[in-house]
């Protein structure tokens, strides 16, 4: 039986969507043809053939870039309609910058109604098939009652989920914890950890959910020999390890599973789309830059005596060392001077930023405002040190500082801009501020790429919280 979210699904959802795109190209000329409105269309009703086949590769090379079959993107409705949407925003764009240097003279009528019938088709084609499965799985399925051990942080998340998606047959029936007088969402705790065995037999449990925080895993294991003998599923939420680490995955090594504790959190495809975005836009940008960069670098040079550029080590992608470029906007040794400068919060943090910083220069504090000081950083991308998008490079001593989780951060290629750089800059030190970086890596996609270049571009023209 075909599944909801599996490869096959994906490759028919993209057939469909193809289909769906050549009869919307029909009905947009059709309806020109028909319709009363705007001027008499003449000879230029419909499209003719050769651009239906553009328009058709520029469909499926806008859904690729947009991750629309990622099924992470697919599994909510909220979120694949909103995904379908952009898809077909980015689509209808695309399609008239061709047609505006190639067929100027076709009505652009034409392209609201491709617009709207193509959004109207995909969209109801998917709406159908999320009923259909609603309805098979409905008849198909035994509810499959859950036991999460566990009722503090980790556990409440799951039971979260499992609420959620109670339609998929899902039941929650309570939780073991070894505080008897927790009650979490309105469920009881109905015995301690040690009771899952006698627990297990009796509420007939189908699934049992290990959510401990980290200081408890020793007893993993033991609730694992306790229930290999139950005809029951077990399995195990990741508290520390899904900080510590981006994904783990199971694999087949010569005939024996094992668990992959360090897959990479871009795909090869992924990675080679980024790189291709990097190289693209990134010399396009260089060759734009280039008049701006030439008054900076002669700004410097005449403000205060030193070289134009500052290159400085850095911690790149998974903790690979190299020099990044900025141009300089502090005083010749600033970086001796950093113990000066260097502070201690409350918690006992570093913060080795602030912005009356009197190692600034009159141009620096200038070209840091509008970070214009990371102009250089380009060529490290075209080297292929950085991607134009992606968590900050982070300098060396702070890193010997970081917890474990933290280092999740470096799973990706380090980027000139990213998701800490548009909420917050450096009024948010990006070592206090981990989460921003792990949420753009768990949620990544040239889509979200685009994005935080976009909002990149109003957050340096404000210049808030750069110094």
């Amino acid at each position: 039986m075909l599944k909801r979210f599996s490869l096959d699904y994906a490759l028919l959802s993209l057939v469909v969507d193809s289909v769906g795109t050549v009869v919307a190209f029909w009905i947009a000329g059709w309806l020109r043809a028909t319709l009363p409105w705007g001027k008499p269309p003449g000879l230029s009703s419909g499209y003719s053939y050769y651009i239906w086949a553009i328009g058709l590769m520029l469909w499926l090379l806008v859904a690729l870039v947009s991750s629309l079959y990622d099924p992470r993107r697919t599994y909510k409705a909220a979120d694949e309609f909103q995904s379908l949407g952009l898809a077909v925003f980015f689509f209808t764009l695309a399609m008239a910058g061709f047609l505006y240097f190639t067929e100027r003279e076709l009505s652009r009528l034409l392209l609201v109604y491709l617009a709207v019938t193509q959004g109207t088709l995909l969209l109801g084609w998917r709406i159908a098939a999320r009923m259909l499965f609603k309805v098979l799985n409905g008849r198909m399925r035994r509810y499959r009652r859950v036991l999460i051990v566990g009722a503090g942080s980790v556990g409440k998340r799951v039971a979260k989920m499992i609420q959620e998606y109670a339609w998929t047959g899902l039941h929650l029936v309570g939780y073991l914890d070894d505080d008897p007088n927790k009650v979490e969402n309105g469920l009881p705790v109905l015995g301690r950890v040690d009771d899952v065995r006698r627990v297990v037999r009796s509420k007939e449990i189908d699934d049992v959910v290990i959510a401990l925080p980290r200081q408890a895993y020793g007893q993993v294991n033991d609730l694992v020999v306790a229930l290999h003998d139950l005809p029951v599923r077990v399995r195990v939420v990741p508290d520390y390890f899904s900080l510590a680490l981006y994904r783990a995955t199971v694999e087949d090594f010569g005939g024996v599973p094992m668990i992959n504790l360090r897959d990479p959190a871009l795909n090869d495809v992924q990675r080679f789309m980024k790189r291709l975005f990097d190289l693209i836009v990134g010399s396009i940008l260089t060759l734009l830059a280039l008049p701006v960069m030439g008054l900076v670098a002669l700004a410097i040079k005449l403000d205060s005596p030193g070289p134009v550029l500052f290159r400085q080590q850095r911690v790149g992608e998974n903790g690979r060392l190299f020099i990044m470029y900025k141009f300089r906007s502090m005083v010749i040794g600033a970086e001796e001077m950093q113990d000066q400068v260097n502070e201690v919060d409350k918690d006992g943090h570093i913060i080795h930023k602030k912005c009356n910083d009197p190692r600034v220069t009159r141009v620096g504090r200038f070209i840091r405002k509008f970070s214009l000081d990371e102009l250089p950083q380009l060529f490290n991308v075209l080297k292929g040190d950085m991607s134009l998008v992606g968590p900050r490079p982070e300098l060396p001593w702070l890193v010997e500082r970081y917890e474990p989780w933290q280092r999740k951060r470096f799973a990706v290629p380090q980027g000139i801009t990213g998701w800490w750089q548009v909420n917050g800059r450096s009024d948010k030190p990006m070592h206090l501020h981990t989460e921003e970086d792990l949420y753009y890596i768990q949620n990544y996609s040239l889509m979200l790429d685009l994005w935080i270049l976009w909002k990149t571009i109003w957050v340096t023209l404000r210049g808030k919280g750069a110094y």
